[in-house]
């Protein structure tokens, strides 16, 4: 079997808009990974960038189930001895309402130069207005 490689100038790339609106957040990044990766494609290689854009909008109302709004925690370091900072769910999206879904989206991203060069496909948008309608985005509708 031989290894599938595709000109970049060969691969056709879409936009897609997912309203994230009292939806789950696993299942809106969920997706969103796996159109940035393009998984959804016919000429999908794992080591190539081959996937479409994604905007999301109205990532500040995005659902959590349970008790995670107050019990899911974020952590980030300083940098400096003791510099261990956590957040709930619930500050985290009230300080910064696009993070919560930044970071799970990231997550769900292979490690490494081509998850970084992936995540920049990603667009996430508080709000439901957003600047990329001049690429003609296809709405999704998750269930």
């Amino acid at each position: 079997m031989k290894t599938i490689f595709v000109k970049p100038a060969a691969v056709e790339r879409k936009w897609f808009v997912i309203d994230a609106g009292g939806k789950s957040l696993g299942r809106v990044a969920a997706r969103a990974a796996s159109i940035v990766r393009g998984k959804e494609k016919v000429v999908f290689t794992p080591h190539q960038e081959v996937g479409d854009y994604v905007v999301v909008v109205n990532a500040e109302k995005v659902a959590v189930t349970g008790r995670k709004a107050q019990q899911k925690l974020y952590h980030h370091h300083t940098g400096y001895v003791g510099g261990l900072k956590t957040q709930t769910f619930a500050k985290l999206i009230e300080r910064h309402p696009t993070s919560p879904l930044e970071l799970a989206i990231k997550g769900m991203l292979p490690k490494g130069p081509l998850g970084r060069k992936l995540l920049k496909n990603v667009k996430v948008y508080a709000g439901s207005e957003h600047p990329h309608g001049a690429q003609n985005p296809v709405e999704i509708e998750l269930r």
